[in-house]
């Protein structure tokens, strides 16, 4: 009996759940994998500025402070997965215009406004995010989202 192949959002969305496991975050680890014609351009997970200490080793701001999921995202020593995915690949420079992102977790507002900025057509995520306003803006700029059903 031959094995089934994976369809291609679901080898992405594969790919970017071992990338969150790179993520130095005590609350929520997400990884995320920008593609262009099926083709890897970049990857990024969550977790604090090159060279600088993280929350492994400093402890988590937004536990001590009680932020709730979703708000005061000026309250964290990371930067957000997507946000590294597009800073990954200008420092490469490649043109994420046209992409898909692949993603653990859906967008924040802010990463929406990077993506939308970034010119990514399309993002597959798995996991909700409490922050309606993001996916608000991409769908207003026409950014095609999908919730992915994989398992």
């Amino acid at each position: 009996m031959q094995d089934q192949r994976p369809t291609w959002d679901e080898y992405f969305l594969e790919l970017s759940r071992l990338v969150s496991s790179r993520s130095t975050c005590l609350r929520r680890k997400v990884g995320a994998v920008l593609i262009k014609d099926k083709h890897i351009i970049s990857t990024g997970y969550n977790g604090a500025p090159r060279g600088l200490p993280h929350c492994l080793e400093l402890g988590c701001l937004r536990e001590e402070n009680r932020v709730k999921s979703g708000e005061r995202h000026e309250l964290c020593r990371a930067t957000h997965a997507e946000a590294n995915a597009i800073i990954q690949a200008a420092l490469s420079g490649v043109s994420t215009a046209g992409a898909t992102l692949y993603c653990t977790t859906a967008p924040c507002a802010i990463c929406a406004k990077m993506l939308i900025n970034a010119g990514v057509a399309r993002i597959v995520y798995e996991e909700g995010y409490p922050d309606d306003l993001g996916m608000e803006m991409l769908r207003g700029a026409g950014v095609a989202v999908e919730r992915s059903s994989y398992p």
